[in-house]
């Protein structure tokens, strides 16, 4: 076979062979020829092989399950953290309701007499404290109560006095016990006096501390009366306006509306076939599409008649509302809890997206966020079982996670 091969072919063969014993031959005469000499890493690759190629695919899959965000993004990115731990699932009706008042936290300002509005201290939506001014008449009425107050407070003190000399000269039998008991008996018709006149001031609407001060008042403004607030709120209604007469004789009477809007009432619409499941007390999350809070309270009423036209039953719920957010008049939705397990672990469903047909949560680590697959359980409408994959105590982000699974799937593409 070799007496058949080209000399070509033969002496090309030969060159080789001389240069692979020769190790002066120069680079130029090698690259001519077509040999090179192998390079370091070449071994390390033969030797290596698919361990090194295993562990550097490793290495990029661990990279690509981290998503790293400095705190100032996950501040900005509006991201919230939680640790992981045990939870309640619950199976909720939905109700429509509507927000109102609270029943017990209205009050409207009316006057107990006839008079003038002089002066108006607060006007619509403005914040008020209990028994802070609202507004000031002026009053005939109120000037001869206070006039007759005057009065019986002066003549029984003076009744006091002579009271209390003659029992001294009755003591001392200096005296007739005929004269101490006149003077007895007109000490306490002024004592009477003086009190009935006081629960005439007290009827119009007059405080003890005020009684108290206005004896050293100017007489002119014996005939101003202020009108208070019941209750700390904010003034809903202003019914008068300075000048205008108020009080009997068909005039207005209610001066003002005030409401504290602390804690509200929402008014639910309950089917006939979701009433059995409805009790009082039950807890409810209150949600509407304008507001991105969500806010919990239980059930105080419902009603034992259904509504004529709707044939639905009202209930009644109660929620705090410190932050002014819920107002009424406002249209929300009510989840009601009817039925609840207690579960080891569970997550919010805000804490969990689908990638690669997978569920995930993203962990908090000190490099970033670890993509962590998950098992899921049991699930209701606001939180799902972890069955694997997580253990508790371990930091999670539960809002705004798509961010994460954006910011994960950008990686992926660009890698």
């Amino acid at each position: 076979m070799i007496g058949r091969l080209p000399l070509s072919i033969v002496a090309l063969a030969a060159g080789i062979a001389v240069a692979s014993l020769v190790p002066g031959l120069s680079q130029s005469i090698r690259k001519a020829i077509g040999w090179s000499e192998p390079s370091a890493a070449q071994p390390q690759r033969k030797e290596a092989g698919g361990e090194q190629r295993k562990s550097g695919s490793d290495a990029a899959d661990e990279k690509q399950g981290i998503v790293k965000l400095t705190e100032d993004q996950i501040t900005t990115a509006h991201i919230d953290l939680e640790a992981a731990q045990g939870g309640t699932l619950a199976h909720r009706i939905i109700v429509p309701g509507t927000i109102i008042p609270h029943a017990d936290r209205i009050a409207r300002v009316a006057v107990r007499l006839s008079g003038t509005v002089a002066e108006l201290r607060k006007k619509l939506g403005d914040p008020v404290a209990k028994d802070e001014v609202l507004a000031i008449l002026e009053s005939r009425e109120v000037a001869d109560a206070k006039s007759e107050y005057l009065a019986a407070r002066l003549t029984n003190e003076l009744q006091q006095d002579l009271y209390e000399r003659d029992k001294t000269l009755w003591e001392k039998r200096i005296s007739n016990e005929q004269q101490f008991l006149r003077s007895r008996n007109l000490a306490a018709q002024g004592r009477m006096r003086l009190d009935i006149a006081r629960q005439k001031l007290v009827a119009l609407g007059l405080n003890e501390q005020e009684i108290a001060a206005f004896p050293n008042e100017p007489e002119a403004l014996l005939r101003r009366q202020p009108i208070r607030s019941p209750m700390a709120g904010r003034v809903v209604e202003r019914k008068v306006d300075i000048g205008m007469a108020v009080g009997r004789d068909n005039l207005e009477t209610e001066l003002f509306v005030v409401v504290d809007l602390d804690r509200v009432w929402v008014e639910l619409a309950v089917s006939p076939a979701d009433l059995p499941a409805i009790k009082e007390g039950q807890a409810v999350s209150i949600t509407a599409r304008s507001i991105a809070d969500k806010v919990d309270g239980k059930i105080v009423f419902i009603s034992p008649l259904l509504d004529k036209e709707t044939r639905a039953a009202r209930a009644v719920a109660e929620i705090d509302n410190s932050g002014g957010v819920w107002r009424p008049g406002s249209f929300v939705t009510a989840a009601i809890a009817v039925d609840e397990q207690s579960v080891p672990l569970a997550v919010p469903a805000s804490a969990l997206q689908t990638i690669d047909r997978e569920q995930v949560v993203f962990v908090r680590t000190s490099e970033g966020f670890e993509k962590r697959q998950v098992a899921l359980g049991r699930s209701d409408d606001r939180s799902a079982e972890i069955a694997s994959g997580l253990r508790p105590g371990e930091t999670i982000a539960v809002s705004n996670t798509f961010l994460l699974k954006a910011e994960f799937l950008k990686a992926q593409a660009e890698d």
